[in-house]
């Protein structure tokens, strides 16, 4: 599958049925060449383009995060690829 097909498809959280987005990059583990996480921006279609500004580096070693940007969704949260959406597995913490 090539990045331009992935980008296409919408990502929604089977948790809770939310639309969160499109894959806007994805993060690769550079010894194995596979994917580790996926990163869809929070918002609008232009959340991904400029930059973000109050990132802070991950201790996860899933490099740069952005505080509220993004969602940064680890691959094995991936429940299904489709033709037209990605379903993942993600839980968010209640406050």
């Amino acid at each position: 599958m090539r990045f331009c097909d992935f980008c296409e498809k919408e990502v929604i959280n089977v948790c809770d049925c939310q639309r969160l987005g499109h894959v806007s990059d994805w993060i690769f583990d550079e010894c194995n060449g596979c994917i580790e996480a996926i990163i869809v921006p929070k918002g609008n279609i232009f959340s991904g383009l400029f930059g973000c500004t109050g990132g802070r580096k991950s201790s996860q070693g899933l490099g740069f995060l952005c505080d509220g940007a993004e969602y940064i969704i680890p691959f094995k949260c991936i429940k299904k690829i489709g033709r037209d959406i990605i379903l993942v597995e993600i839980h968010e913490e209640t406050k």
